[in-house]
Formats: C-alpha cells, structure tokens, sequence
C-alpha cells in the first residue's frame, strides 16, 4: 500500500495544481470587453490630460487606478499605501549666452543646446579644432579624429554626413542615438578623445520653434559636469572658423554661458497584491505602464493604446483574479500588479521599482509586462492581423516561458504569438523600450506583449480610444491572463538558464 501511494503522490499532486490552474482559468470571462473600454474610457479621456510624469494629470490616473484597486479588493502593495512615491528632477534652462570674439549671438537665431547636454557654467575657450562630420565608423573605416590633437579643446563639427541628416525614424531614441551620425554619437566620439566640448553646426537657423528650456527627467544625479554640447548656426561657425575649413585648428575667444536650476518632483507607482497560498513568499509581477506625453495648450496625447491598453489590461486581470480569490480560487504564489508612471522618460518607475523593489527579485519568478495590446500593426504584412500577438523575451532568460506561454495560448485565444522582435538584430530595440527590461536586468525572466504599432498613431496626439479593437484586445488580454495561471500554480519557479546576450553596438 505504501508503494501505491509514494508511486501515485507526484501523479495527485500533478492534478491538484492543473485542477487549481483551471479553477482560476474560469474567471477569464470577467475579461471582457465592457469591462476594458469602461476603464480605458476614464483613463484615456480628456480629463487624464495625457498622464504626463510628475504632473497633475498623472496623478489623477494614479488616483483612479488605486480606486479601482480598492473596490475590487486588492491589498496595498507598499505597506499600508498602494503607491510607491519616488523622486524625479528636471533641469531648467534660466540663463543661456554666447559670443565668440566678443560679439554676442542670440538663443533660437544662432545657436541652442539640450538640457540633458549642457552643465552649469561659464565656459571659455581660445582653441577650436574642426573635425569634419565628427564620425567614427570602424565598420566603414571613418574616423574623422585621426590625427587631431582635441585635449581640452572644443570640437566643431557638421550636422549629420555627405549623404544628409539622419532622421529619429521608428527605432525611437536609443536606435537614433547609436546612429554613428546622430548627435549623441558625435559627442561621445569628442568625450572619448578628451575634447572639453563640441558644437556642431546645424542648417535649421533660425529657429521655426523656441528650443525647450526644460530637460529631460531623471531620478540619479546627473554626471556631465564640464562637458559643452550646442548646435550653431552656420554664421556662428564661420565666427569661429573665419569662414574656412581648410585647416584643423583655429584660435578664437568664445564664451558660452549656461545656467540650469534643478526642479524636484515626484510620481509614484501604483501597487496592488493579491496574496498566495503556499507559496506566498513567492511573486509573480504583471506590469504596464499609465504614463504618456500629456498635453500642450489645447492638444492632448490621449495614449490609448501606449499604454492605456496595457494599464487596463492589467486593471481587468487584477478584477478577475480578485474575483476569484474571494470565490476561494486565490492563487499560490503571490500576484502583484505594478503599473508604474515614467515609461516615456527613459522607464523610471521602473527603473526605480528594480533599484527599490517592494518584493524580492530573487523571489520574483516573472514579470509580465503589457505595452501596447490595443491596435493592429499597420506595417504586419501576414494575413493574421486580427489574430496575433508579438511576444518579446521568450527566448531571452528561461527555457521555460516559451513552454509555458504557448501552452497557455492553446488553451485560450490560440492567436499567433509571433517573436519577430526577439531577433537580436532588431533595429527597433524593442526588447529594452518598456519596463520588463529593468526586471530582465536583474535576472528576473520576462515576458512583453505588444502589437507592434511603431507608425501610425505612435506617440501622436490621434492615439485615441476609438481607433482600439476591443475584439482583438480581449483575445490578447485573455491569453497572457492564462499564462500567469500556469505561472502562478506551478510547483517551481521559473529557471533562470538563459543569459541576457547584450546586441553588440
């Protein structure tokens, strides 16, 4: 009898826990979707004024979110708060000169420089050194440094190349920045030679639009002291260089002046749990993000899709889980439902949940992330564009999401999970432009589902609520909302035997 029963326990315990998963699978039919357009219908409205970081309308959505968090039941997940609040700066532009042999030029006519580029100061200097396009290209054999002595000098440099200027295209900020021709490549290019500063000379003088006085946001101190980035009209450039290029060194007496005040902000995080059984000290994340661009004067960017998509996709999963844990169907491991604000500026909520996570990442068996879940990909050349998904990471950290995350599919939506973007070619970077890239970097296995939508509506104000298939969404919505079940009741965490290969660049 005792052989019987030890022969049989992994069988019954095998069944109890699919038992389990399929008594959870049962209230995916709260996934509905009513259910996501009355939510997205209050997160995406007007009143939300695009959920801009550290602004009021950002904080309006954090506000409806821990509402909704409440009234179905979850449990703060900061302590006795189901915020995180974390602290965000912005650097502001209140002084701005330039002259170069003692005549002075005008901001916006002549010249101009990014916040995120600039140091507080005043910077003088009497040696210029021209470096053409200010290129390196080793794959194409460009150094446009060789043979320059630019120690402690300041650099000047054309716009873009001989081909012409290059554009921000759909790879976004990080696929523009490793351009060899963009400005940040530039600079970096005159830092790693030692030059105290670069200008670089620019077509688009006068200014049609006044440059922003108001940076970028951050949450760590920002280290580019000493280090001068502006773009120059070409008149300034002639001042500099007397009207030639057809010598490398130039002596001159340019002054530039730069102040920058610090604003201190704040956004927060909002953070529910849903508590588990038996493996309760263990945690499952499904993320998104509520942030967007917010609005200038009248025109709002209404973020439907990026990310009021995701946000309410997480929002009906938590009601559907939380539905059936006051049934008794609660799950074993513990769920929490982080939507974070700062996605736009660079992941900060993110990036600062990984750095101060409110549960352990070693005890985090995966996050979940939903970006974009809403509309179709304009630019998806198959025939299945109403029954698909990209799936990002799944090939990434653990052997095991795949397995999982197909299975799951099967037994629900059964749409296309196709992993275009886990080439590690992607010119897009998609795999590291949403918020599961700060659980994956800290070894936490990740799985990022999203639509693909990089042109149309992307980041324009027309990404509005009644361009969302609600049809489609459910079915998305309903196959990760399976995936979590299996994740969430299986007897082991998620191996982590994968490593995260970095793209080469």
């Amino acid at each position: 009898m005792k052989k019987f029963i030890w022969i049989f326990l992994p069988l019954l315990s095998t069944m109890a826990i699919a038992q389990k998963t399929e008594d959870l699978t049962k209230f995916s039919n709260i996934i509905t979707k009513e259910g996501l357009k009355a939510k997205l219908s209050i997160l995406a409205s007007a009143e939300m004024e695009g959920r801009e970081t550290a602004t009021p309308g950002q904080k309006k959505a954090a506000a409806y979110i821990e509402s909704e968090f409440k009234r179905m039941g979850l449990q703060p997940g900061n302590g006795a708060s189901y915020q995180q609040l974390y602290p965000v700066y912005q650097d502001e532009l209140t002084e701005k000169k330039l002259s170069v042999n003692g005549r002075s030029f005008e901001w916006d006519k002549d010249f101009s420089f990014a916040l995120q580029t600039i140091s507080s100061g005043n910077f003088n200097y009497a040696n210029a050194v021209f470096a053409g396009y200010g290129l390196v290209d080793s794959a194409k054999g460009i150094n446009d440094f060789a043979g320059l002595d630019v120690q402690g000098k300041l650099v000047i440099v054309l716009e873009g190349t001989e081909a012409g200027v290059p554009t921000m295209g759909p790879g976004g900020n990080r696929a523009f920045n490793e351009n060899p021709a963009s400005p940040m490549s530039k600079m970096r290019n005159a830092m790693a030679k030692g030059a105290a500063g670069l200008f670089i000379i620019t077509s688009d003088f006068p200014r049609k639009n006044p440059s922003t006085v108001k940076g970028g946001m951050y949450i760590r101190p920002n280290n580019n002291k000493g280090f001068v980035m502006a773009s120059i009209s070409k008149e300034v450039g002639n001042a500099i260089l007397g009207g030639s290029t057809n010598k490398t060194s130039y002596t001159a007496s340019i002054n530039l002046v730069a102040t920058k005040v610090v604003n201190n902000l704040e956004s927060s995080n909002v953070v529910g749990v849903i508590p588990g059984s038996d493996k309760k000290d263990e945690y499952v994340v499904l993320s998104a993000h509520y942030d967007h661009l917010g609005k200038k004067g009248d025109v709002i960017w209404y973020g439907a899709d990026d990310d009021g998509s995701g946000t309410v996709s997480v929002m009906q999963m938590a009601e559907a889980f939380s539905t059936a844990a006051k049934k008794g169907k609660g799950p074993r491991r513990t769920l929490v439902f982080l939507i974070v604000s700062g996605e736009e500026k660079g992941l900060l909520g993110s990036d600062y949940y990984s750095e101060h996570p409110l549960y352990p990442m070693d005890k985090t068996t995966a996050d979940l992330n939903t970006d974009m879940v809403g509309r179709v990909d304009t630019e998806r050349p198959t025939a299945d564009s109403l029954n698909y998904v990209y799936v990002i990471g799944h090939d990434k950290l653990s052997t095991d999401l795949p397995i999982i995350n197909e299975g799951a599919n099967k037994k629900s939506s059964n749409i296309t999970l196709d992993y275009k973007y886990d080439d590690p070619n992607d010119k897009n970077f998609i795999y590291y432009r949403s918020d599961h890239y700060n659980f994956a970097k800290k070894g936490v296995p990740i799985l990022f589902f999203y639509d693909g939508m990089l042109l149309a509506d992307y980041h324009k104000p027309t990404d509005t609520i009644e361009k969302i298939n609600f049809d489609l969404m459910q079915k998305r919505v309903v196959m990760i909302y399976y995936t979590a079940c299996e994740i969430i009741n299986r007897n082991e965490m998620l191996k982590r035997d994968l490593k995260l290969n970095m793209p080469a660049r």
